[in-house]
């Protein structure tokens, strides 16, 4: 079976770099990506362009350029897509040029905004120029949300309902809840429920090694609410497989992911959705 992995990091992230060393134990480089990729059954991936600048706090950081790429992408690769990252705080008219550049370039097939980790709601006005340009190229929309990756993000932010208004006012934008609202997962599922064009990829929903994610597998109810959200949406031609990596390695997340999602949805979720949503693949 061919899979698409719709949401993976390739930036040189502090945290990423310690946790793919020390946690969830992979190659965080350009090459171990392509190497999971290869004995994974991944045919392509898509990663969340992100950036920290030498010398600040880390991500979420208020200096980053709009609009974020891959810095660990080694020159011109087929295998990986990008999705353009928004600083928030960098989108004056030069900023939004230089966005507008990359949304030009093949190989950027949609944007990302990381809601919770920079302060503002997804409708807030600075946004707006966002989501006409999605609109312009037709390209969709990535929000990051539910539980923020560092402990200086926002959870107000990033819940999943604050999506519905911006579907609502924007029908001709596609945009996607990244790891379908988690923990807020049934919110989440009343969105897409609700929203023609709103769909959600399954990235991130655990964080570690091969051993890590067999563990997490067997706590009884752990993940009751990912499979009420699912049974509930009933929307799994509005769901992505994503992985999040270098969070997690990728053949023990597809397997999780295999486990949850009904045989006759794979086919689907892993591979069919991300060609409707991402129409520059």
């Amino acid at each position: 079976m061919k899979i698409i992995d719709t949401h993976i990091h390739l930036s040189h992230i502090e945290s990423f770099q310690h946790t793919a060393k020390n946690i969830s134990q992979v190659n965080y480089t350009h090459q171990g990506l392509l190497d999971e990729m290869y004995h994974s059954g991944v045919i392509h991936s898509i990663g969340m362009g992100l950036h920290e600048m030498e010398g600040g706090q880390g991500f979420p950081d208020k200096s980053a350029v709009t609009p974020m790429g891959l810095d660990l992408l080694k020159g011109s690769c087929k295998q990986i897509s990008l999705c353009a990252g928004i600083n928030p705080y960098r989108l004056s008219k030069g900023d939004l040029h230089k966005l507008e550049r990359v949304l030009l370039d093949e190989r950027t097939v949609g944007i990302k905004i990381y809601l919770g980790y920079y302060p503002f709601f997804p409708y807030d006005k600075v946004y707006q120029p966002v989501y006409e340009l999605a609109r312009r190229y037709s390209l969709p929309v990535v929000f990051h949300t539910g539980d923020t990756y560092s402990k200086r993000g926002l959870l107000k932010y990033s819940h999943p309902l604050s999506i519905d208004e911006v579907a609502v006012y924007h029908p001709e934008v596609t945009f996607i809840l990244a790891h379908l609202g988690d923990p807020w997962m049934l919110d989440a599922a009343e969105i897409l429920y609700k929203n023609d064009n709103v769909y959600a990829d399954l990235s991130g929903l655990i964080v570690g090694s091969e051993k890590e994610v067999e563990r997490i597998c067997a706590i009884p109810h752990y993940f009751d609410h990912f499979r009420h959200a699912l049974a509930y949406g009933d929307s799994y031609d509005k769901l992505l497989f994503g992985s999040d990596w270098p969070l997690v390695p990728l053949i023990p997340y597809i397997n999780f992911i295999k486990s949850v999602i009904p045989a006759e949805h794979w086919e689907d979720v892993f591979y069919n959705n991300a060609l409707k949503v991402f129409k520059k693949l």
